[in-house]
């Protein structure tokens, strides 16, 4: 299916410069490990906007620029100031306008240019930012273009353009569901209920047209795509914002929940219980699933996670690799080991299949295949783990100096296996937990697992009381 040509602008339309001959005051803060973040007007805003655009093409010496956004009440004028700064420096503009964040990295992979997407991710409503693609599946961080991006808007080092860029205006969707639709064989499905919240992000148009060619009764939640956020937050990972969710699948009798955050690259399951599932146990549900298809396969995982994920690779033939928290990490280590599949405890799941990249709508679907494959509910497929691995979930403590508390807390615990991989990860017989540095704020992340539900609470306030003294 060819791409809908929305409207292609062959003569250049005049640009009004931002600020152009005066200096941008720009809050390095806004530049992040994994993107460029903050609120909108006071640390971004229009013409910091506009001086992006022109970096971003300085920097990769770019021709053609992807440029998406999604629902945030600021982003219409972003869009417009970021794309103005593309053009004055030279480059064309394929402007694909709202989306997901899968959708837009299918764009850049599809159309095979690098891209931004004005979006602030499941930030509060007062934020905005920027995701940028250098080349799919990668994208700029901190470590690669992000702190160069600073320097040029910074130095206002960008030399003169030999033209003015060109708008075209393209829509991906159909061919994106239509792609979407390959991944899975839809007349397996057996008929299931689900009730999906998009949180008034980006997702739920995709799901509405992409679940209109599956045997599903979908019942729809804060789908219209809305940057004021009347119903809740969009980080379903907060209890607040999934609970009208969790209600709802109960009070429907559904077979399974979706809630996805407000760019939708992270995706998040309730069961029929109306409880939320661990990311830990969705990964290793999914990778179990992938490796039917890929017999033998490496999975990546984070750090983070519950035991029940390399134990179930390797029950399933496959091989796991631990890696690093971080998409950078992660989409890096995939494509090295060529792996199938690699997930998050954050909620992102990565897939070969769509160029290593992270996406909401489909894990979606594979979850629904497992459905009908295993012609189980979800709260018996998930009964395995919870009677073995005890997860605490993600617990932060602010404390005053990061690494002296990792040093104390590392000597309190020399006796188990001990790793640095990313922060502190100590492996006892029948517990281990991982303590990680926060990247933005003096806070220290804890994950631990336990054999027992009773252990778990032990060492849980054990280690919590050592943290926060």
């Amino acid at each position: 299916m060819r791409p809908r040509i929305l409207c292609q602008l062959h003569r250049p339309v005049p640009i009004i410069p931002q600020n152009e001959g005066a200096s941008v005051n720009v809050d390095p803060a806004i530049f992040k490990a994994y993107d460029i973040r903050g609120i909108y007007p006071t640390q971004l805003n229009e013409p910091i906007a506009y001086a992006l655009g022109r970096a971003f093409v300085t920097f990769l010496n770019a021709r053609t620029v992807i440029l998406g956004r999604d629902m945030r009440l600021s982003g219409p004028s972003l869009f417009a100031a970021v794309s103005d700064g593309i053009r004055a420096q030279g480059a064309d503009v394929i402007a694909i306008g709202m989306v997901s964040t899968d959708q837009f990295y299918f764009a850049c992979s599809r159309l095979g240019h690098p891209g931004m997407m004005v979006t602030a991710s499941h930030n509060p409503k007062e934020y905005n930012g920027f995701k940028m693609v250098k080349q799919m599946p990668y994208l700029l961080s901190g470590d690669e273009g992000i702190q160069d991006l600073r320097r040029l808007v910074e130095e206002e080092a960008f030399p003169p353009a030999s033209r003015q860029g060109t708008v075209q205006a393209l829509d991906l969707l159909d061919e994106f569901v239509s792609w979407l639709l390959t991944l899975i064989d839809p007349a397996a499905l057996r008929p299931l209920t689900v009730v999906a919240d998009a949180a008034n992000g980006t997702v739920g148009p995709a799901l509405l047209k992409l679940y209109r060619h599956l045997p599903v009764r979908l019942i729809p939640l804060c789908f219209e795509p809305d940057g004021s956020l009347p119903n809740h937050g969009l980080d379903p990972l907060q209890p607040e914002n999934r609970r009208d969710l969790e209600h709802r699948v109960v009070q429907e009798g559904a077979d399974v929940g979706f809630a996805f955050d407000g760019d939708g690259d992270r995706f998040f399951v309730i069961d029929d219980r109306g409880k939320f599932v661990p990311g830990d146990f969705v990964t290793a549900l999914l990778a179990r699933q992938v490796l039917q298809k890929y017999p033998g396969a490496p999975i990546v995982y984070d750090v983070r996670s519950s035991w029940a994920v390399p134990d179930t690779i390797r029950a399933a033939g496959g091989v796991p690799i631990v890696e690093r928290v971080g998409h950078a990490f992660i989409k890096r280590r995939m494509a090295e080991v060529n792996a199938a599949f690699a997930g998050e405890v954050s909620g992102h799941y990565y897939f070969r299949e769509f160029n290593f990249a992270d996406s909401g709508l489909i894990p979606s679907l594979f979850i629904l295949d497992l459905l009908s494959r295993s012609g189980q509910r979800f709260s018996e497929l998930l009964a395995p783990f919870e009677q073995r691995y005890f997860v605490s979930g993600e617990i932060n403590s602010r404390v005053a100096d990061v690494q002296a508390k990792l040093r104390e807390v590392e000597a309190r615990y020399c006796d188990g296996q001990i790793e640095h991989l990313d922060g502190l990860s100590v492996s006892y017989p029948d517990w281990h937990f991982n303590l990680r540095p926060s990247n933005t704020e003096p806070l220290l992340r804890l994950n631990l697992e336990a054999r027992s539900r009773e252990l778990l609470e032990a060492k849980r306030d054990e280690l919590l009381a050592l943290i926060r003294s």
